[in-house]
């Protein structure tokens, strides 16, 4: 028996170093593909059925490894770039705000179909998809054509959360994969780093979550990165309103993107941390640069600097983080039962960037 269990153990440890290399190389690829060419324009859509009956352990007996396979990659590709636990997090953020979370914005382009990659607001920015692709191929293998990409993209999102300190949440399951994307859409539901706070909650409102939502799902960005561009009002002293500039925060900011080095054609872009404090830990700590006038983005300073209301939620947050994180997992539940495919008219894609 002993020698059974040091067997099965040390085929465990194996499998478990075998994704970790998947994993770094995976890392390194994206790394090396990292470009600065200028996004493009796009086409229009909206929409998010919301009547899709989601689940909670759909698939406990069609597939009872999914979750773990999930995570087992998760877990891999977090501790060889701590940056992708944010990256997963946003590829469901910006797949949900455009048609519901289907995976459509997974999809790749073809000759006859245009995807959400090129809009705006995810070309050269979204990352993460070889990590999903790797995970997809496991779930083929064990259990085909029975979990979505859609649904894959919930679970790895809770375990980026999960694996940054922060709380844990049952995934609802169900949601099936769209058969079209739409790059006008994502160009226009997604909010803007810029974005005032009424703009942001448009753009919410429009997809069914409220005000809210809009401050707790803000605090995504206690983790993960932004590129320069991204804050360049705030490179000049502005964005985000309100009377307090932090001259200090400004400063460091314009030292790090007027770097010499750093040029349109670098294949390294100057990118700030959003959470200049924790910036690899899921917490409060967002929150907290807020009110310190260190917001990186327009849009987040906004939350502190521009709405009575939204300042409100902004300092419950800081003095709360367990209602901090209480807010977060409803809202991400909220978010994730935004289900634009109902029924026949979706499919459980073999590959996430191709329909079937």
């Amino acid at each position: 028996m002993a020698a059974q269990s040091y067997s099965i153990a040390t085929i465990k440890t194996e499998t478990k170093m075998a994704k970790w290399v998947a994993a770094f190389l995976i890392i390194i690829t994206l790394e090396l593909g990292i470009t600065t060419s200028a996004a493009t324009l796009n086409e229009t859509c909206l929409g998010a059925d919301i009547s899709f009956q989601l689940q909670f352990n759909l698939y406990q007996n069609s597939c009872p490894e999914a979750e773990s396979i999930v995570f087992s990659w998760v877990e891999s590709a977090v501790a060889v770039d701590p940056r992708m636990a944010a990256s997963l997090l946003r590829l469901h953020f910006h797949d949900c705000f455009v048609n519901g979370c289907d995976a459509s914005v997974l999809l790749d382009d073809t000759a006859t179909f245009q995807g959400e990659k090129t809009a705006p607001p995810n070309l050269n920015s979204l990352r993460g998809f070889e990590v999903i692709d790797a995970i997809k191929s496991e779930l083929e293998s064990v259990c085909p054509e029975t979990v979505s990409c859609a649904d894959v993209l919930a679970i790895a999102a809770r375990d980026s959360v999960f694996l940054t300190g922060g709380p844990s949440w049952e995934v609802q399951m169900g949601r099936k994969d769209g058969v079209s994307a739409s790059k006008a859409a994502a160009t226009a539901s997604l909010p803007g780093p810029n974005s005032t706070v009424a703009v942001l909650l448009a753009n919410f409102q429009n997809v069914g979550l409220g005000l809210n939502d809009v401050v707790a799902l803000s605090g995504a960005h206690t983790i993960g990165k932004a590129r320069c561009s991204s804050f360049s009002s705030r490179i000049s002293g502005g964005g985000g309103g309100g009377p307090d500039i932090n001259l200090d925060f400004v400063q460091s900011l314009q030292q790090l993107c007027s770097s010499p080095e750093l040029s349109t054609t670098a294949t390294t872009v100057a990118a700030a941390e959003l959470d200049k404090g924790t910036p690899f830990t899921f917490d409060n700590q967002y929150y907290t640069n807020l009110l310190s006038g260190e917001g990186l983005l327009p849009s987040d300073q906004a939350l502190a600097g521009q709405d009575e209301e939204t300042r409100m939620i902004v300092e419950t947050y800081v003095e709360d983080s367990d209602r901090f994180f209480e807010d977060f997992m409803a809202s991400m539940v909220r978010m994730g039962s935004l289900v634009g495919v109902v029924g026949n008219t979706g499919e459980i894609r073999r590959n996430c960037r191709f329909v079937n």
